[in-house]
């Protein structure tokens, strides 16, 4: 996190977890698919808190501790169509490679991403439209 906040992205390859993390999602095509762009990923530097229970195996804290932990934030993004047993199997795939005991992992419903860039007219086309 260190490496990161001084703005080393070299800092995400070096630490064993993200770097796991982005070899899953270049191995795994069904992940950040956005058309002509793959592995699209988003990714962030934060905190994070909790309160670690009895029963726990804590990376890190201790039980009944208040603990604030630097965390990496990751977002990444599937086709809506993509069946339930898919997106449980991607999901499962994180888990195992993650340090925690218990990953924070959320899956939000179906977004529409589009481009003005790939559905704007040229300008040439735009001025015989406008023409004709």
């Amino acid at each position: 996190m260190t490496g990161l906040a001084r703005g080393d992205l070299s800092a995400l390859e070096a630490d064993a977890g993200i770097s796991r993390l982005l070899e899953t999602l270049k191995a795994s095509p069904e992940l950040g698919g956005f058309g002509n762009y793959h592995h699209v990923f988003e990714s962030s530097a934060g905190f994070e808190g909790f309160t670690v229970a009895e029963g726990a195996n804590p990376t890190l804290g201790h039980v009944g501790q208040r603990t604030i932990s630097p965390t990496f934030v990751f977002t990444s993004y599937f086709d809506a169509a993509m069946e339930d047993t898919s997106v449980q199997a991607m999901v499962q795939r994180i888990v195992e490679i993650h340090p925690w005991e218990v990953p924070v992992i959320e899956v939000s419903g179906p977004l529409s991403v589009s481009s003005s860039a790939a559905s704007a007219p040229a300008p040439e086309a735009m001025q015989e439209r406008i023409a004709s």
